[in-house]
């Protein structure tokens, strides 16, 4: 059994991750400068190579941990990369993964140590290798799972406005929504909490900031309550 495994390449497994973040200007994707050749100095998303002893999610964890400072975030598996000549350096299978996380929540000393920046989702550079591949794979995905699901959530604070939200899934779906019924088909799913606060940043009258009622949703889901998060464009 041991010759038979010997009498096999040996390939190495990387994991890229693709991260999300929001802030009230749109959807934002974090990119590293390469410190280290082939392609040395170009923009690339956050990796790095599987340990023999921890497993792909845990790898991704510790990736994603190790340039932004956070755990617990939402993390999902996308594809496998592993075209032959994907890295000229060495024969390399990569298991991209996207995040979604709060954009006001990451460290920003590692920010600086890995030269990350945020950049608009329409408006990248070109990436290394076949990252531009990650990126869209995620993107496609990113919209699937906010058509069914609350994930659109995780790249807001706590407490959010209307107007907020509403770009969030601009940016999400790439397309620019109508206000009303936008407003009007997300409050008839009864799954926010209006609070008495008003968030006066950016006018003065203010808008008043919601919260994500995750019981709500979860008593939804239980009643096999049809939800559809994918807004309507009118």
């Amino acid at each position: 059994m041991e010759n038979y495994y010997k009498d096999h390449d040996r390939i190495l497994v990387a994991l890229d991750c693709i991260i999300f973040g929001f802030d009230r200007n749109g959807l934002k994707l974090l990119l590293i400068k390469r410190d280290f050749e082939p392609e040395k100095g170009k923009w690339s998303l956050m990796g790095g190579f599987l340990n023999r002893e921890e497993s792909l999610d845990e790898a991704a964890d510790r990736i994603l941990h190790k340039l932004t400072g956070l755990e617990n975030v939402y993390l999902e598996q996308l594809y496998g990369f592993g075209e032959v000549d994907r890295d000229p350096v060495e024969r390399t299978v990569s298991i991209a993964y996207y995040a979604l996380i709060n954009i006001h929540q990451h460290d920003k000393e590692l920010m600086d140590k890995y030269s990350a920046r945020w950049f608009p989702i329409d408006d990248l550079p070109d990436l290394i290798f076949d990252h531009n591949q990650m990126v869209e794979a995620a993107k496609s995905r990113l919209k699937y799972r906010a058509s069914h699901e609350p994930v659109g959530f995780e790249l807001l604070p706590e407490k959010f406005t209307m107007p907020e939200l509403q770009i969030l899934y601009e940016g999400i779906y790439e397309t620019e929504l109508d206000k009303r019924n936008f407003r009007r088909r997300i409050l008839s799913m009864n799954i926010l909490t209006k609070t008495d606060e008003k968030q006066k940043k950016y006018s003065k009258k203010g808008a008043y900031l919601y919260k994500f009622n995750e019981d709500k949703y979860e008593e939804k889901v239980e009643k096999g309550d049809s939800l559809t998060f994918k807004p309507i464009k009118l």
